[in-house]
């Protein structure tokens, strides 16, 4: 059996290529590769109609593989797409050289990138989650016994203890986690209760959300040019919005083939998307691939439940692809697209109308007149922060402008002795 040497950072990437496949694929996996601080030695592709149960490509595949890697001097062997444990195991055996398949290069990737208490668990649990299934690769001390004076017998060989161990730690980290999303859950419900309305930023990674939210928000995310610079979900306030009470949230780039242990452990994150008021998708327009990322995105926004929230697509990165900045109405006259530059900020002030309006569709924003008594109410209203101005009559009334969402100015308006019939009906109107 091989024992692994100390992780090389220069790598040999074998490709598989099915019918069908575009040449984005593999551009995608070598950005990933880099992302990770690889240096990519050679490429391999093989063509293939279905993978091989041994080592998913053919045996005279593997043999080229063994041969480059040797002469390249390549520690590592990059996999574009998700193996098996025996395949795993076999190439390895093979080429006598680590391999990292597709699933397990963006688990690294997102272990480099994590920095919040909360990232962090997430991402051990969706690494042993995915070691948990290959705990039969070729590691001689996994064949060793428990053994000792007093303690000979059957035992409990180390493949055993190690999958009792991965099981235990996967056990903490869920209670862990728990408890970290129990405290976000009740920071969300701080804010729908306080009407806050949120707008999160979704697209294929490396479109530019980062340096949009920057503009938006004058924030300082980081806005590195690499795969999944921002992994933990950041929210800020959005800046010169009239009323104010508008977040915004940056969350993970998404990718194709995200890996289920990835969609499962970053729950938190994506969260932040499916329970946005608008979402901004952003879409990188000098990508020639645009239309295939933008589907992967639409794919697992609905697969988390996110595809029915109202939302903006944003074509961003317009002076890679010398387009013009401008906007696109619906047929009900409701901007849905916008084209900018979030780099030079040509454009920006047009989203950030177009984020206004959209959300002003569902507010109430109005003068109201309140009396004596609806003190209860104008109280309310102060607490909620929809009070931008307030005057008064000469008969001592309240006339206050208000701006507030229209389903908080109904719950208002339902509430038994918040208001009377007239204050009610002008919230209403």
């Amino acid at each position: 059996m091989f024992e692994r040497a100390e992780r090389s950072d220069r790598a040999v990437i074998l490709h598989p290529v099915f019918p069908g496949d575009g040449p984005e694929l593999l551009d995608e996996f070598c950005e990933l590769a880099r992302s990770a601080g690889v240096v990519i030695a050679d490429v391999l592709t093989a063509p293939r109609d279905r993978p091989d149960a041994r080592y998913f490509v053919g045996k005279g595949k593997i043999e080229e593989l063994a041969a480059t890697v040797e002469e390249s001097g390549a520690g590592l062997i990059l996999f574009s797409r998700p193996l098996s444990a025996i395949q795993e195991r076999n190439i390895e055996k093979r080429c006598q050289r680590q391999v990292l398949d597709r699933t397990t290069l963006i688990l690294d990737i997102f272990a480099q990138r994590a920095q919040s208490y909360e990232g962090k668990l997430e991402v051990e649990l969706a690494q042993l989650r995915h070691l948990s299934t290959r705990l039969v690769r070729g590691w001689t001390h996994l064949e060793r016994q428990k053994g000792g004076i007093g303690l000979r017998g059957p035992g409990e060989t180390q493949l055993e203890t190690d999958r009792r161990l991965v099981g235990d730690r996967i056990r903490q980290l869920r209670a862990r986690l728990d408890k970290v999303q129990r405290q976000r859950a009740q920071s969300r419900r701080r804010r729908q209760r306080s009407e806050v309305q949120t707008v999160a930023l979704v697209g294929y990674t490396n479109a530019g959300k980062s340096t949009l939210f920057n503009r938006l928000t004058e924030s300082t995310v980081d806005t590195r040019d690499m795969q999944f610079a921002t992994l933990d979900p950041t929210v800020r306030k959005l800046a010169d919005v009239p009323g104010g009470g508008v977040l915004m949230a940056d969350t993970v780039g998404f990718v194709s083939s995200l890996p289920p242990e990835l969609i499962a452990a970053f729950r938190a994150t994506l969260l932040e998307s499916r329970e946005a008021d608008l979402l901004l998708h952003v879409v990188d327009i000098s990508d020639r691939f645009r239309a295939e990322r933008r589907q992967e995105v639409e794919s697992v926004l609905e697969s988390i439940g996110a595809d029915e929230i109202p939302q903006i697509l944003v074509f961003n990165k317009i002076d890679k692809a010398g387009e013009p900045s401008g906007t696109h109405r619906d047929p009900e006259g409701r901007v849905d697209q916008v084209w900018l530059s979030a780099a030079e900020g040509t454009g920006v002030e047009a989203l950030r109308k177009a984020i206004v309006e959209q959300l002003e569709g569902s507010r109430v924003t109005r003068w109201i007149q309140l009396g004596p008594g609806d003190a209860r109410l104008r109280a309310q209203l102060f607490e909620l922060g929809a009070v931008s101005e307030e005057e008064f009559t000469s008969k001592g009334d309240w006339r206050l402008r208000v701006d507030l969402p229209r389903d908080a100015a109904e719950r208002l308006a339902r509430q038994g002795g918040a208001a009377g019939d007239v204050a009610r009906a002008q919230l209403l109107s």
